[in-house]
């Protein structure tokens, strides 16, 4: 069974949104809806470090992966956009060398957008299982650096950050072990992250509806139901967007960690393990509890796991 051995993370400094509202072209009157409606009050952003150090600095975080390079078979890129750099150029070969992973066959994995990371889990646990060595691991790094206006934000929905996540899979284990997980694909006729105002009005019109049912899936799959689910780790995109989805799931609010939504935006692929890292810092997950962790891509890509600590 598929586990979740360790998780790192970095953040960078954060700053206030309302300095960054010129960048964004935010008014007077969308700066104070943001704050205070959606309870986005700071952003992990940093115009100057590259992506390369943001994925390094999560990476050199992960104390089980000195020593065990080695074991390491496969490294995977969970993106939100597809082509950061113009080929042949390849920061995730950079990392393999210099993180000493020469024994990882390194790929990227797109087209799920913000839910690119939870389905790499489920993809590094199949190609271990097929692996056959008990001792191989995966590493997956999502997070990515927002480089552009379109990239460090969504209209309507919040802001995004730059923090990253290195998650280290095995294909077995006795702890953070997956449980369920469901994923669907809905097709809003325009399957980028800038999209058109149709594609906007059909991703909004169907986030609700295809959210709760993919949850749904993910939570039957691990044979529990939503009150056996003693924390949800979200996409940190707004606190609005939660609270309503919370009475949907008919769980309370105060088990949707959303800590971090004022402190990090939205970071891409990476918002549910920042969230797990925080939930274990915080002591809000104990052995046995089950806890879901939630990701949504533009384009439409929803992905939910269940997963045991």
């Amino acid at each position: 069974m598929t586990s979740i051995a360790e998780v790192s993370t970095h953040w960078p400094s954060p700053v206030s949104l309302a300095e960054r509202q010129h960048d964004l072209g935010l008014t007077d009157a969308e700066l104070r809806r943001y704050i205070r409606g959606f309870g986005l009050s700071r952003i992990c952003w940093d115009e100057e470090v590259t992506e390369k150090e943001l994925l390094l600095s999560a990476l050199e975080k992960l104390p089980s992966l000195r020593g065990a390079e080695e074991r390491v078979r496969f490294l995977i890129r969970a993106r939100t956009l597809r082509a950061p750099s113009p080929y042949p150029h390849s920061v995730l070969q950079e990392i393999r060398r210099e993180a000493g992973l020469r024994h990882a066959r390194t790929f990227a994995l797109t087209e799920h957008a913000c839910a690119s990371g939870l389905l790499a889990v489920e993809v590094a646990g199949m190609l271990l299982e097929e692996e056959g060595d008990p001792e191989a691991l995966a590493l997956i790094l999502t997070g990515e650096k927002a480089l552009t206006r379109e990239t460090q934000f969504v209209p309507g929905v919040g802001t995004t950050g730059e923090a990253t996540a290195a998650v280290l899979v095995a294909a077995s284990g006795t702890r953070d072990r997956v449980r369920g997980f469901a994923t669907r694909t809905v097709s809003t006729g325009h399957p980028k992250m800038v999209m058109t105002p149709e594609a906007a009005r059909a991703f909004r019109g169907m986030y609700a509806d295809v959210l709760t049912e993919v949850i749904g899936e993910a939570v039957d799959a691990a044979g529990r139901t939503m009150d056996e689910i003693a924390l949800v780790l979200p996409h940190n995109v707004n606190r609005v967007a939660w609270t309503k989805l919370a009475d949907r799931l008919g769980t309370r609010t105060e088990r949707v960690l959303l800590d971090n939504v004022p402190r990090t935006g939205h970071c891409f692929g990476a918002d549910p393990f920042v969230n797990y890292v925080t939930a274990c810092e915080l002591g809000r997950l104990r052995p046995g509890d089950h806890y879901l962790m939630v990701a949504v891509g533009l384009g439409a890509c929803f992905a939910a796991m269940v997963v045991e600590h």
